[in-house]
């Protein structure tokens, strides 16, 4: 890998954000802060009029709230699954009261994080950073770059090998967009070992979701479709990296 290349793969990884748990330690998926970011700006522009979203954050509430090791091995840095604290700084018009924006911004992003994207979320902390004149300073809802270079189309994997038998079974459950390569490839095929001490195989797919779709949701079913796709039955780990 060329310099350029591996500095382009570390600044892609780093623009990921934490890579957070989704679901309970046994549900084996896991979701980019900055694909969570991407569907509360969202949903803050459709319910929250008048609010602008300055930064967003999501992370571990403390290491007590840490609720046990993963069923599956992890992707690399990702935070243990745990109750997690949403920390968000935004401005606002004199359209209401800051507190009652405040409020709704509250109930707004607790719907979405916790019911829609399935995080753990036990504490929204939010802070004012400004008051906006109009609501024109409000802008549209960013939306992150794909990162295009970084993808893995199926056809690259080998239809009739594993890799690419694990990535049909995948793009082929209903709210998954496409196979995305951030990490490095869009299927990871791994052996590992497990708490008997026998070795198993290991399958961990990163991919996009459809902004419709519910990201928990469609990566369970995304878990039993690609260890049906296999012969041994290996266990899965899902990464979302974007939802489109």
């Amino acid at each position: 890998m060329t310099a350029d290349r591996w500095a382009r793969a570390v600044r892609q990884q780093v623009g990921l954000g934490r890579i957070l748990a989704l679901g309970g330690p046994h549900d084996g998926t896991w979701i980019a802060e900055r694909a969570a970011e991407a569907v509360l700006r969202r949903a803050v522009v459709r319910d929250a009029p008048g609010v602008r979203l300055d930064g967003v954050r999501i992370g571990l509430a403390g290491p007590e709230g840490v609720t046990g090791e993963p069923a599956v091995p992890p992707p690399p840095g990702a935070v243990p699954p745990g109750v997690l604290r949403l920390t968000v700084e935004f401005a606002a018009t004199a359209a209401r009261p800051v507190p009652v924006t405040a409020s709704l911004l509250r109930e707004v992003l607790t719907e979405v994080v916790v019911e829609q994207v399935g995080l753990a979320v036990g504490e929204v902390d939010l802070r004012v950073v400004d008051l906006l004149d109009t609501e024109a300073e409000v802008g549209p809802a960013p939306e992150p770059e794909r990162e295009r270079e970084a993808e893995s189309p199926p056809s690259s994997d080998g239809g009739d090998s594993e890799v690419g038998r694990v990535a049909a079974a995948a793009l082929a459950v209903p709210g998954v967009s496409r196979l995305t390569g951030v990490l490095g490839r869009s299927v990871h095929l791994t052996e590992h070992r497990g708490d008997t001490g026998l070795s198993r195989r290991h399958a961990r797919v990163d991919l996009a979701v459809a902004a419709d779709a519910r990201p928990l949701e469609v990566a369970r079913r995304v878990r039993s479709a690609v260890t049906g796709s296999l012969p041994d039955r290996p266990s899965v780990a899902v990464l979302i990296t974007a939802v489109d």
